[in-house]
């Protein structure tokens, strides 16, 4: 394992913005984890783990830490009949990993494909997408303890799962770092076409028995319609949550917003798309402040259009989440994990 020094941490994000990491070492296996946090306690060091860097913004000054980016890898595939359980380092790509359990015809993660990131950030965020969560096909998790420099293992129950949320995310879950996880997996099933847009697309296409590759295609295809390619565009993808109302709350914006959509989400509440408030309720959908603005074709996303910083991508979320609570009430979430000393 080698320690560098002064490493620009904006290359190592979607985003493409920060300054520098005072130290930074890539974590290969657990032997390597257990070295850096020798080295980090000595120093007393405040640390960072960073794995695809595609849901982070890190402060535009030095980071006086040690980034720790997680390349643990390796996938190994247990049959148990008609479940497979498939265990993946937390550095594995998160897509390659979902493409490679497509391939052998297991259902369950299809619907995540082509979701930037790695394996290990997946029970952190519970990442979700078109009707599915992940925390419904996770068994467990492997995490490091930082604090006892032991790996203990979490069942799905310990995770305690929530939308785009963990114990990973809590005070008390943040001294933990995930090393691996398996999933639990089916070779028989069916598919997942809740989602509106999906159904749309399998129509227009003429499918009517669709395969893993259809679905896979289909799901990439709608993927890209939303989002910008972070090769040509800094972006973290979904910058802010779907908020969560009360039903009644919802009723009352029904009346000023008729055309405002809305997914139950249990019995008196209710899930409004953050993009549809940006988009229709504030008008900021395609809206630029310098070298920042949301994407022209979805309001969820910011984007960086240059040489946007990250306090300037700071303040323009804060812009809209004023306008949507100016207008409605609603208080909106930010994805994304804001990296400095002070919350690390």
């Amino acid at each position: 394992m080698v320690i560098q020094e002064h490493v620009l941490l904006k290359d190592l994000t979607t985003m493409r913005v920060g300054g520098e990491a005072r130290f930074f070492c890539c974590v290969e296996n657990e032997n390597d984890l257990i070295g850096i946090f020798q080295f980090i306690k000595k120093k007393k060091l405040p640390f960072f783990i960073l794995g695809g860097g595609s849901n982070v913004i890190f402060s535009d000054d030095t980071f006086n830490g040690v980034v720790i980016k997680m390349e643990v890898g390796g996938t190994e595939y247990i049959d148990e009949g008609e479940k497979v359980f498939v265990s993946a380092g937390a550095g594995v790509v998160w897509d390659t990993f979902v493409e490679e359990t497509v391939g052998r015809g297991l259902f369950g993660l299809e619907n995540l494909s082509f979701i930037p990131g790695t394996v290990g950030a997946s029970p952190v965020q519970n990442i979700g997408a078109f009707g599915v969560e992940v925390k419904d096909h996770i068994k467990s998790v492997i995490a490091f303890n930082t604090e006892t420099q032991k790996f203990e293992v979490f069942s799905r129950e310990m995770c305690v799962f929530g939308y785009r949320n963990s114990f990973f995310k809590t005070h008390a879950g943040r001294k933990y770092i995930v090393t691996r996880v398996t999933f639990v997996l089916s070779k028989k099933g069916s598919f997942n076409f809740s989602y509106e847009g999906l159904q749309q697309s399998l129509k227009e296409d003429g499918i009517i028995f669709p395969t893993f590759q259809d679905v896979r295609r289909i799901i990439i295809a709608l993927r890209r319609k939303k989002l910008p390619d972070v090769e040509s565009l800094g972006s973290t993808g979904s910058f802010f949550k779907n908020p969560i109302v009360l039903k009644t709350k919802y009723e009352v914006l029904l009346k000023r917003f008729p055309k405002m959509p809305h997914y139950l989400v249990k019995e008196g509440e209710v899930k409004i798309p953050a993009g549809w408030l940006i988009d229709n309720v504030c008008g900021l959908r395609g809206k630029k402040q310098g070298h920042v603005g949301t994407y022209e074709h979805q309001a969820l996303v910011i984007v960086n259009y240059g040489s946007a910083s990250a306090k300037d991508i700071k303040n323009f979320a804060k812009k809209i989440i004023e306008c949507v609570k100016d207008k409605t009430g609603i208080v909106l979430e930010e994805e994304v994990r804001y990296a400095d000393e002070q919350n690390a």
